[in-house]
């Protein structure tokens, strides 16, 4: 299993300014960024510091990224010859020096460190094949938070993949809900929580937050017979079962968790 390739330069380069651009935007100056599931590369530092960012967060559920310095030397590089004001590495020995220079914080336990990020404090948050992943009872927490955490004039970016992780049909809606999110199932690396795009749009709009879609890939037919299905699933209508991917834009509702307490 592998956490994404957000450790390939020119492809999470692709996925952070496609990600900007459903927001209309060329440029990150002055603003504070969070990745929710960089995974394995933690390049989102080095290109948001390229694009102006003054700060950036990367939230993940363990340290997945890997401890090479080199791939961000090469990173810079490429911005560098992109036209880009990179940052200098040449210096730093250690990720954790890489993180330094982009003024960049690597926070490994998901949501617990996501509560110690201050509220309204943060501008843009994007995720790329993340939110599938998230598990089913941390759900509406983590989306909680990104709503305390967000700026009043801030937003969110999310594309979604809900085919199943393990041929990309609809395979993992066949298990009943004691065995999926059974700790084996958890830890197997194909884990999704199996929300459908309205959970997903619904679970947003309860904690706040106004959530359009866009871009909604469906298949023409079932790739996996209802038949097989579990129960809850094969209930559901087919204009729910047959969207296979789509993206999520979301913003604050303007007046709504106002008065929010600092963790």
């Amino acid at each position: 299993f592998v956490h994404g390739l957000m450790d390939e330069p020119d492809y999470a380069y692709r996925v952070i300014t496609a990600h900007m651009h459903r927001l209309d935007r060329h440029s990150l100056e002055g603003q504070v960024v969070l990745e929710l599931g960089p995974g394995n590369g933690l390049f989102t530092a080095v290109i948001a510091c390229a694009l102006g960012a003054r700060r950036s967060y990367l939230v993940d559920a363990g340290a997945f990224a890997g401890e090479d310095v080199a791939p961000y030397r090469t990173c810079a590089t490429y911005l560098r010859e992109m036209g880009l004001q990179a940052p200098t590495l040449d210096g730093c020995e250690s990720v954790s020096d890489v993180l330094r220079a982009c003024n960049a914080l690597y926070l490994t336990r998901g949501v617990e460190d996501m509560r110690e990020i201050p509220t309204a404090s943060v501008d843009w948050i994007f995720s790329q094949a993340v939110l599938e992943h998230l598990r089913l009872g941390s759900f509406d927490a983590i989306v909680g938070e990104m709503r305390r955490m967000l700026s009043s004039s801030g937003m969110t970016t999310h594309q979604v993949d809900l085919k199943d992780h393990l041929g990309g049909a609809l395979d993992n809606l066949r298990f009943s809900n004691r065995v999926w999110e059974s700790r084996f199932m958890a830890n197997s690396g194909f884990y999704t929580n199996r929300l459908r795009l309205s959970q997903i749009v619904n679970a947003f709009r309860e904690a706040g937050f106004d959530a359009h879609t866009a871009d909604v890939s469906r298949w023409t037919q079932l790739p996996t017979p209802r038949r097989k299905l579990a129960r809850p699933f094969r209930e559901l209508s087919d204009d729910e079962l047959l969207v296979r991917q789509f993206d999520l834009v979301t913003r604050p509702l303007e007046g709504d968790v106002g008065e929010l307490a600092e963790p």
